[in-house]
Parts: structure tokens; sequence; C-alpha cells
């Protein structure tokens, strides 16, 4: 249970740098489906959390631009791996209401679950920002917004199954990745096709 929390909001973060943190630190401040670690308690802090909203706000504009939101994306490839390292480690080593018992693994030594997540968040932001460029360029940009849309509201549900029902997590994870090979079968498809049919033309 614990590694399946650490790597839904690990995962999360590679949507969206901000979100899981924001529900972990808001959970843990005003419920009790989360007690954070003494490492990771600044993260309910009033202050943290505000600041995590601005930065929310600006990520959820910038990302639904197109041309702005590649620019992001390639700045956000530092903050959403660090992101999600640190969300693994705070979901990870945090009491739940799956998990009264925190494996020592994850609460004493800090580096292994901050690498795993970093990891984690890492490939899920590549895939992010590999497909973005090519569906704004197929659309002309409408996709943008609608992609990002979808995206934050990925990363808010995994955020909140991955500390209430951390078994779900499996599901989201298998959903997100048919979806991203599924994409990549459909672009080389088109471009197959769209190869084909230049042929045709110059023939």
């Amino acid at each position: 249970m614990q590694l399946l929390t650490g790597t839904g909001l690990a995962t999360a973060a590679g949507l969206n740098a901000y979100i899981p943190l924001l529900v972990v630190g808001l959970l843990a401040r005003y419920t009790h489906l989360i007690e954070l670690p003494h490492t990771w308690a600044w993260l309910s802090n009033g202050w943290v959390i505000l600041i995590l909203v601005v930065l929310l706000c600006i990520e959820f504009v910038a990302d639904k631009i197109p041309a702005v939101d590649t620019v992001n994306d390639g700045i956000q490839t530092l903050v959403r791996p660090t992101a999600g390292g640190m969300a693994f480690a705070a979901g990870s080593g945090s009491e739940t209401v799956t998990v009264q018992n925190p494996s020592h693994l994850f609460t004493e030594k800090l580096w292994i679950p901050i690498v795993v997540g970093l990891v984690i968040a890492f490939f899920v932001h590549l895939a992010k920002a590999t497909a973005r460029p090519v569906m704004n360029v197929a659309t002309v940009g409408v996709a943008a917004p609608l992609a990002s849309t979808a995206e934050d509201a990925t990363s808010t549900g995994l955020s909140f199954v991955s500390i209430i029902v951390p078994v779900l997590v499996i599901v989201f994870i298998a959903v997100l990745i048919w979806l991203f090979f599924r994409w990549r079968k459909r672009r080389r498809e088109r471009r197959a096709l769209n190869g084909r049919t230049a042929d045709l033309t110059r023939r």
C-alpha cells in the first residue's frame, strides 16, 4: 500500500507538479486521512499551501496555451521530477487510512523514496512533454487546453485515490500506459498513411 500510494502521487506529479503536493498538504492539515511524518510536516503549513496554490494557478494557465505549454514543459523538466520525489517520499512515509505503520525503509532512508519518485515522475513528464507538441501541431493548438484539463483532472483524481484507495492506482496507471501506447500507435499509422499519400502524389 505504501508503494502504491507513493507511486500514484509521483505519477500525478509527472502530470502536474503541484496538485499532489497540494492534496497531501490540504488533507494533512484539514482531515485525518493522512498524517505526515515529521520530515514532511511542513507540507501542511499554511504558507506552503498558499505558495502551492499560486504556483498551481500559474501552471494551470500556462499549460493551456499552445506554444507556451511547450516552454512550460521545458521548465517543468526539473520541477515535476523533484515534486514527484517529494510526493513519493511524503506519501509512502505517512500514516493513512490504509497504512497505520509506515515502513522504516521509507521514513529513515529518505533518499530511496525520493529517487524512486523522481524517476517515476520524470518518465511520466517525458511522455507528456513528448506528446503535447505533436498534438498541438496536429490540431492547430486546439488540443492544448483539452489535454491539459484532462491531465489536471487525472492528477487530482490519482492524488486522492493514492491516499484513500491506493489499490486503484494500478488501474489508473494501466489506463495511462494504454492511452500513451495507443496514441503512439495511431501516430505511427498516421505518419505511414501520410507517407503513402505523398508517394502517390509525386507519382
